[in-house]
């Protein structure tokens, strides 16, 4: 079964997806508000994977409880914690409980998260597990044995046009769509002119481009980024709007901005990939802005 992201990336419309952080516990509450939220906006939503290596509930239970609620998930996929049995095991489970839109990544690395001691797998790379979702597609498992039913998946990954060794990502990119990948969400982006140049070269086809936004808070948040995050930059004439909207209209600013690069991807590619952070309840009023919503 085709899954309602797919339909839309596959027919041209302008996508949006979002994501949002399963809680450490089984009190899901806010998540769902947060979710609810948002239908009629997104039309996927992001579950992370215990990001940061931060112990989270595992998001094919809460990918379950969004579908139930009429929301369509994504379930991101880390080669950290799990050897490829496991991948592919849970892979199938989250297929039988109606996930059909994947995202996979290698995961960060145990020591810097909240359980240090925890031991790595990394069995699989980003491209293997691509491969492994992509033989379970057509029927057999990553050992080339038959499956007894075969699940109908849309597979993604991630990419950052604003790498500093461009030619290394375009490459990279390459190699993720041979294994498998038919979507991709990106870094933050905050000036497209990075982007369109990376599409012009990559020539996707009809490979999905989700382009990412992370809506700036504050000037501060926006020098933090760029100090802090790989493969981000946020442009110094944004960081000088941010500063000159002064504390009470930094807020104000940000989501204009975030509009401002909405529309501008929305002429370069497949969809969009708001990161809000926290700022979920804004997403509508910066589409709106847009004039996507």
């Amino acid at each position: 079964m085709t899954t309602r992201l797919e339909e839309k990336i596959r027919s041209g419309s302008f996508a949006v997806t979002t994501e949002l952080t399963p809680p450490k516990g089984i009190d899901v509450s806010e998540l769902l508000a947060r979710a609810d939220a948002l239908k009629g906006y997104a039309d996927a939503i992001n579950l992370t994977e215990s990001p940061r290596a931060r112990m989270a509930v595992e998001p094919t239970a809460v990918a379950r409880l969004l579908i139930e609620r009429g929301l369509e998930p994504i379930v991101q996929v880390t080669a950290r914690d799990r050897n490829r049995i496991a991948i592919q095991a849970d892979l199938l489970g989250a297929a039988l409980l109606g996930v059909g839109n994947f995202l996979f990544m290698t995961g960060d690395n145990p020591r810097n998260g909240d359980h240090p001691d925890a031991k790595g797998v990394f069995d699989l790379t980003t491209l293997e597990m691509l491969r492994a979702a992509r033989g379970l597609r057509e029927g057999r498992d990553l050992a080339g044995n038959e499956l007894k039913g075969a699940p109908s998946s849309f597979l993604g990954a991630t990419a950052n046009p604003c790498a500093a060794d461009m030619a290394f990502e375009l490459e990279n990119t390459r190699r993720k769509i041979d294994a498998g990948a038919q979507f991709f969400q990106t870094q933050a982006i905050y000036d497209t002119e990075y982007l369109a140049r990376f599409l012009e070269t990559a020539k996707l086809g009809n490979i999905g481009m989700l382009a990412g936004v992370i809506p700036l808070k504050s000037a501060r948040m926006a020098a933090w980024l760029n100090s802090n995050v790989p493969g981000i930059r946020v442009p110094q004439p944004l960081i000088d709007e941010m500063e000159q909207a002064g504390p009470e209209g930094e807020a104000e600013k940000g989501i204009e901005i975030a509009a401002r690069i909405v529309r501008e991807i929305r002429q370069l590619c497949a969809g969009v990939h708001i990161m809000a952070i926290g700022w979920e309840a804004k997403i509508p009023e910066i589409l709106s802005a847009s004039g996507l919503r």
